[in-house]
């Protein structure tokens, strides 16, 4: 017996209907980006490996695919270092490639390879699927997709201003009300680092950080004293632990804190300016909070970074993030390129607008009337009638077989079609066509004109 088929852990099959509400969310996505002057490009799914590697910190270098080099690949590694068998030292020489682990790195090296063609700032949007080799569980996912909005070749703070509104637009467009955008600043995490006196140790800081709602107080606390930070150096940033209150709150207490960090006090204005700026510009439905203990386990971020949240009540991860990055197109050779973006993640807010029920009901792959087959002699007449809908953009569809006429109607019930035709003999005598509501059983008789009209 042939063993049952299967796909990989973290990747997964999309039936008509989920495809047709992903395609939902990425039109409105994509729609919003349109309105704020963003434009599209796409990149290969996968990369030169140097390209990707040492891009994410040592967490996320283990999470990338690597692509193992065509034909004998292990031919090129010598005896000695096989003998060794460290996976870590042998993959360079089999592996010359790797799948994107996201889209903003590929588009760093997009920029650098086509700078002379770009007019900066250049405003991109790229949507297209990812690949993390992370562990499987609700709402992560080892192939996904991800919607990026990014701008390069300006270091206005309007820029940041403008990606809380973007967000804004598409969480209300998309009916998730109550979304709430975290905001800090890595400029304030290196000066609380500089103000413990750890800056040799600011990634091992932020990384642990940013695991609070994860692990908790203590285990943040466990985790830096295991990276060296002293316990009296926590001490110092105790209140982060324990802050409350609004905007306004939070920047009081960082700057209570910072006050002897050049740096940090640097994040804190422009966290100011933001947070004022939008406050007077207004907000549709979502919420900008400072989060203070918000890191963003990801190198390249100099600024501002972005985290949001789904709306009360649903159990998921950060279904938005973003930042400020001054450098990243400068590890590959192009130098005071100051860049930032957000990044949606299609897969979870699908898994929250799901859970709230706020699909629109009118996002359907349903065909809309399906023609019953009398036969060979009566096919083409109904056939006629189902050019003429489509031609005016109506799915329309001929059952292929003159099957039983329980058979056809029951194929109609379980596709939820809700209309159906009948175009028999009698019909095409008469140059009419039946048309039945399958919900309420109700049946009318209308000519070709008159059954276009219905679905206009």
């Amino acid at each position: 017996m042939a063993q049952k088929p299967s796909i990989p852990k973290g990747t997964r099959d999309f039936s008509p209907e989920e495809v047709v509400k992903r395609n939902f969310i990425m039109d409105t996505i994509k729609g919003c980006f349109t309105t704020y002057g963003f434009q599209p490009i796409e990149t290969p799914s996968f990369e030169n490996s140097e390209t990707l590697m040492g891009k994410y910190g040592e967490e996320g270098d283990r999470l990338i695919f690597k692509i193992l080099n065509s034909g004998d690949y292990l031919s090129k590694v010598n005896d000695a270092l096989y003998a060794e068998k460290d996976s870590n030292k042998i993959t360079s020489s089999i592996s010359e490639k790797a799948l994107r682990y996201d889209l903003t790195v590929p588009f760093a090296r997009y920029v650098v390879q086509h700078q002379n063609e770009i007019t900066f700032p250049f405003k991109r949007y790229q949507m297209q699927p990812v690949w993390r080799a992370d562990r499987p569980q609700k709402g992560r996912f080892r192939e996904f997709y991800q919607c990026d909005a990014d701008v390069v070749g300006s270091d206005s703070l309007w820029q940041e201003v403008e990606l809380v509104q973007l967000y804004d637009a598409v969480f209300t467009k998309l009916g998730l009300k109550g979304t709430t955008i975290k905001m800090n600043n890595r400029k304030v995490l290196s000066g609380l680092a500089e103000v413990i006196d750890a800056s040799d140790k600011l990634i091992d800081f932020t990384v642990a950080l940013d695991k609070l709602d994860k692990i908790g107080e203590e285990g943040v606390k466990k985790e830096m004293m295991e990276k060296g930070i002293s316990a009296e150096a926590i001490a110092k940033v105790q209140p982060l632990f324990t802050a409350t209150g609004d905007a306004k709150d939070k920047l009081a207490l960082l700057s209570s804190l910072l006050a002897s960090s050049a740096i940090g006090m640097k994040g804190i204005e422009e966290l100011s300016f933001i947070v004022n700026s939008v406050e007077a510009l207004g907000l549709e439905s979502a919420k900008l909070e400072i989060e203070v203990t918000l890191a963003r386990g990801l190198n390249y971020y100099t600024g501002a970074i972005f985290e949001v949240s789904a709306p009360e009540g649903v159990a998921m991860g950060s279904i938005g993030g973003g930042g400020r990055y001054d450098d990243l197109t400068g590890i590959f050779g192009l130098k005071d390129m100051s860049g930032v973006g957000i990044s949606f993640g299609l897969d979870r807010i699908y898994l929250v607008m799901d859970e709230l029920g706020v699909f629109p009901e009118t996002v359907s792959a349903n065909t809309k009337v399906l023609f019953i087959n009398f036969g060979p002699a009566e096919a083409p007449y109904a056939q006629k009638a189902v050019t003429a809908l489509r031609r005016k953009g109506i799915s329309a569809e001929l059952y292929p077989d003159d099957a039983k006429m329980g058979k056809q109607m029951g194929y109609a019930d379980k596709r939820n079609i809700p209309y159906t035709v009948l175009a028999g003999t009698s019909e095409m005598e008469q140059g009419t066509y039946t048309l039945k509501n399958m919900k309420s059983g109700e049946q009318v008789s209308v000519d070709l004109a008159g059954l276009v009209s219905r679905f206009e």
